[in-house]
């Protein structure tokens, strides 16, 4: 098993996504010993922007990127909501990833995702609570841009672990993350 762990957090050893994002791999190590990790940290080494005529260098590195998803088996995401959105840094690594012929085609039936045998999990932090049933549900764009998204792309096997209100106080954060441990302990292999 081939495993691609991207992080996107700005705030290092301080972060809880890229906490809930390490846990997660290190349970799918202990249940798939054989697996291999490639590791991306988008903070420290952000992808460059989406242009329409990229550097060579650059091309290269959104080129690395896309190599990156197509090898692995499993991605696993670290994603913090920011601004009731992705880090940017993460979407520029979505932006690299939509690639006609490679990630999603134009058919007859209109566009059809290519990466449906890819496995997503993503490590969702967010200060407050943004659940269908909260007031603030509407300003949800972190992880319905990421099931669309990847969605579009033809992955339909997406795992959201949430440590949700990590801002709200402090037992409300002790919580979340307890939630969020218990749903990387029942992690599967597969």
């Amino acid at each position: 098993m081939n495993i691609l762990h991207i992080d996107s957090s700005i705030l290092g050893e301080h972060s809880l996504s890229r906490q809930l994002s390490a846990a997660i791999i290190a349970r799918l190590q202990a249940a798939a010993p054989g697996a291999t990790v490639q590791y991306h940290d988008l903070a420290a080494q952000p992808l460059p922007q989406f242009t329409a005529a990229p550097s060579a260098a650059d091309g290269a590195a959104l080129a690395g990127a896309l190599e990156q998803v197509l090898a692995a088996d499993v991605i696993v995401i670290g994603a913090p909501m920011y601004n009731f959105a992705i880090p940017s840094q993460l979407k520029s690594w979505l932006d690299a990833l939509a690639v006609p012929g490679k990630t999603f085609q134009y058919g007859a039936n209109g566009p059809e995702g290519l990466l449906g045998s890819k496995r997503v999990i993503i490590a969702s932090t967010r200060g407050g609570y943004y659940g269908a049933d909260t007031p603030m549900a509407a300003l949800e764009h972190q992880e319905s841009h990421l099931r669309a998204f990847l969605g579009f792309l033809g992955v339909t096997q997406i795992e959201i672990v949430r440590a949700e209100g990590v801002k709200v106080s402090d037992a409300a954060r002790e919580q979340a993350l307890a939630g969020a441990f218990e749903q990387i302990g029942a992690l599967q292999a597969a």
